[in-house]
């Protein structure tokens, strides 16, 4: 670590702690060379996957276009806060699991209306219209029939 004063490159650490529900580490450090104290914080960098969109172009995951989509599909759903970041959070880990540098929006979009599956039956319903296209009614209708004949993954409620 280089000394912010000096701008030697000995420096020793003299204090660790975990800060930011365990998030991040604090560190406090003393340069060697002219003996200025100074702190860090290290916090782990997690690289999400880049889309690969419809059209073929890239572009890096974005979590407040996630955000919004699902608080789109959610508005007026008695759906809690907590249970929409904990939905962010699931997509998030499962696409940093899979270890790929590169998903397309199709498996993302797969997940998302995983998630809102178990959320809110007509969220569902709104995201899969957009996301899937639907240009009538009946289309709506056979989703809608889809999710009754398959009670086994019936939305569970993410409700306060």
């Amino acid at each position: 670590m280089h000394c912010p004063f000096c701008g030697a490159e000995d420096t020793k650490v003299i204090d660790s702690r975990l800060v930011t529900g365990g998030d991040q580490v604090r560190r406090r450090r003393e340069c060697l060379t002219c003996g200025d104290r100074f702190t860090t914080f290290e916090v782990a960098e997690l690289v999400m996957p880049r889309i690969i969109k419809r059209d073929g172009s890239r572009e890096p995951f974005n979590e407040d276009k996630l955000r919004a989509g699902l608080q789109r599909a959610l508005e007026k759903r008695p759906v809690s806060v907590e249970a929409i970041e904990a939905s962010i959070n699931q997509i998030k880990h499962e696409l940093r699991s899979q270890g790929d540098r590169e998903v397309t929006a199709r498996q993302l979009g797969e997940q998302v209306m995983a998630v809102l599956r178990g959320l809110d039956a007509v969220a569902y319903v709104r995201f899969a219209s957009v996301y899937r296209d639907f240009q009538d009614v009946s289309e709506f209708q056979e989703e809608i029939e889809r999710l009754a004949r398959e009670p086994e993954t019936a939305p569970s409620r993410g409700r306060d």
